[in-house]
Formats: C-alpha cells, structure tokens, sequence
C-alpha cells in the first residue's frame, strides 16, 4: 500500500492504460489504422509494463531509467503514427498519452529525490529534470493539436514551427542580428549603465535622490506603445529608436534598485567604516556597493527581459525590412502562424539565455549572499 501512495503517478498511469485498452481503437473507425498489433501491443506493453515497475524498490537510478525510456518511446509511437491522420484520435489516443504523461512525471519525481555524490551529477539532474518538464509541454502541444486536429492557423503543432525555424535560419538570423545584436544590446548596456552611474550621483546628492525617484515611478508606468511612435519620430526608423526604447525601459529599474540596495548596508557595519576613518568613496567601494549586489543583479535580470520586449514592440511601430517585430507584425497579416511562432521560440530562447548568462555572473559575483550558499 506504501509503495502504491509513493508512485501514485503510476497507479493512475495503469487505470489510464487499462481504460484506454477498453476503450479501442486509437483512431475513429472509418480511418484505416496506421498502428498493426504488433505496434500496439508494444505501446500497452510499454506503458503497462512502466507503470508496474514504478511501484518496485529498485535503485533510484534504474527506475528513474525505465521511467524515462518507456513513456518516451510510447508517446513517439503514438505521435509518429498520427502522420496523415491529424483529428482522428480517439479517447483511447489520449488516455494513453496522458498515462505516458504521468510516468513522465513520476520520473522527475525520482530524479528529484536522488541525491548525488558529485557536483557534477548534481548539475546533469538540475539540467535533465527541467529539460523533461520543458519537452513534455511540447509533447502534449503536439498530441492535442494534432490529435484533436486544431486548425493550424489557430495553433499549429511545435513540428511545424520547428520546421518552419529549419527552413527560414537566413530570415531568423538577420532578424536577430537587427533586433537583439544592435537594439537590445546596446540599449540595455547604455540604459543599465546610465541607471548606476545617476544612482549613484542621487545617492550622493539628496536632491537628487528626491527628485530622480518619483519621477523614476511615474516613467517606468509608461506604455511602450505610447513612447515607441516619439523614439521612431526622434531618432528614424532604423535600429536607434528601438534601442532608444529599450534605455528609458531599463534606465529606471536599474537607477531605483541600486538606490535601494546602497541603502541596505548595515548600520553598524558604516559605523565600522567611520571608525576607521573611511570617506564616502572608499565606504562605497568597500562595503555599500558589495551589500547592494543583488539588488543590482535583480535590476539586471529585470531588464534582460524587458529589453527584449521593448525592442520587439517598438519595431511595431517603424523599422526596415528586417526585425524580429517587424516580421510578426508582417507574417501574422499574412496569415503565415508558423513563422509568427518560430520568431517567438527564438525570442524565448534568446532571452531565456540572455537571463542565464546574468543569472550566472551574479551567482559568480554574489556567491557570499545567502541565498547563493543555501545549495
């Protein structure tokens, strides 16, 4: 009974495959199924079979093995067999998948409980376990558009958009090349670096602490699509006025983070730097600065992110023949959804590595802060 509560995933995972083969055929009846019963009986076999063994106390590692291997090559059974038949599953189609589902999850459930002996082993789980969880949102988008045989133009399934990426990288490249390498880079350079170097002069001058930091709120409440049409009328059409978004978006994030994380240092640790006759520039350099790191870094990861949509957005509003906004914009009043969808896979992509890299730097440079030493 305690071993049917630890994998509750695979109990449930077995009713689905039990339900599902009592619920036969895959596809509807008047289309000539594509799966022989040599097929099927591998995809029962595999799915069943999982599912009992998910319930057994073999060792972390090779349960953990058959709960990947055997829900993975189920589902790529049952997707491949879809070819031709988009909208033909029936319910068994989809209990089966969600029984490959649930194994799927019982195995990162595994994963997460192991416990390696290496810092290397342990950096391969914190890769492979949200890497499982990422691949199977795509897995069930695959099975239900075209299980269900969505319309393409509402939602086409991750092989197409992944085909339509394989097919356009000339098209893709030069949009990225437009939009992240010239708009974004050098905005969040300039906008980040603009936002310390005026934080730290308001945090010299207290008039201007005062006056830089209700106006800091009041422009960071403004509407992208409301700045972006003046950037395009100041600096034209080409990539300066999206990078001119992308410097006032990040401009005052990063100039009342840094405000807030000089302010942080502890009273007591100033008091230290007094006593030793310490003037403002070296207190800053030495203590208030280090204490103010994460809050610099949180500026940081912030404005990773907002970049990457302010120059998206503003390219709406004016730009050449190439951009990453320009070609959404463009290929959505075409009607060409596909490449709408590859343009955002590699914007997420984009930033998910922009804020990986910023995301390591302050791990680097932050490693002392609690919570960087809680692992």
């Amino acid at each position: 009974m305690n071993a049917i509560f630890r994998s509750w995933q695979g109990a449930l995972a077995f009713l689905l495959c039990l339900a599902a083969l009592a619920s036969l055929p895959l596809l509807k009846t008047d289309t000539p199924s594509p799966f022989s019963s040599g097929t099927l009986a591998l995809i029962f076999a595999l799915t069943i079979g999982t599912a009992l063994l998910s319930f057994s106390r073999l060792p972390a590692p090779l349960l953990a093995a058959i709960l990947f291997v055997g829900p993975h090559l189920a589902t790529w059974f049952l997707i491949s067999g879809l070819a031709g038949y988009e909208g033909k599953a029936t319910m068994a189609f989809f209990l089966l998948i969600a029984a490959c589902w649930l194994l799927a999850w019982r195995c990162v459930t595994v994963l997460s409980d192991m416990h390696p002996k290496s810092k290397g082993g342990d950096t391969f789980l914190q890769l492979l376990i949200p890497a499982i969880f990422g691949a199977w949102i795509l897995i069930l988008w695959e099975a239900i558009t075209r299980g269900a045989g969505i319309p393409f133009i509402l939602l086409p399934p991750p092989s197409a958009i992944g085909a339509r990426i394989a097919g356009s990288v000339a098209t893709l490249w030069a949009d990225v090349r437009q939009t992240i390498f010239k708009a974004v880079l050098f905005g969040y350079i300039v906008g980040c670096a603009s936002g310390f170097i005026v934080a730290i002069l308001a945090d010299r001058v207290a008039f201007l602490r005062r006056g830089l930091l209700p106006i800091g709120n009041m422009v960071s409440a403004l509407p992208i699509i409301g700045v972006a049409p003046i950037m395009v009328m100041w600096f034209g059409f080409d990539w300066q006025s999206k990078a001119a978004v992308v410097i006032i978006m990040t401009f005052f994030p990063m100039l009342v983070n840094t405000v807030a994380g000089l302010g942080a240092a502890g009273a007591m640790e100033q008091d230290l730097m007094r006593s030793y006759a310490s003037d403002y520039w070296q207190t800053l350099m030495k203590l208030r600065l280090p204490a103010a790191m994460p809050f610099i870094f949180n500026a940081l990861k912030i404005n990773s992110t907002l970049a990457l949509i302010g120059a998206i957005v503003a390219e709406f509003f004016g730009t050449p023949i190439v951009g990453m906004g320009f070609r959404i914009s463009t290929e959505i009043g075409r009607m060409n959804v596909d490449m709408v969808w590859a343009e955002i896979a590699v914007a997420a992509v984009v930033g998910s590595v922009f804020y990986g890299v910023v995301a390591l730097a302050e791990r680097a440079t932050t490693f002392w802060h609690p919570s960087n030493r809680g692992g």
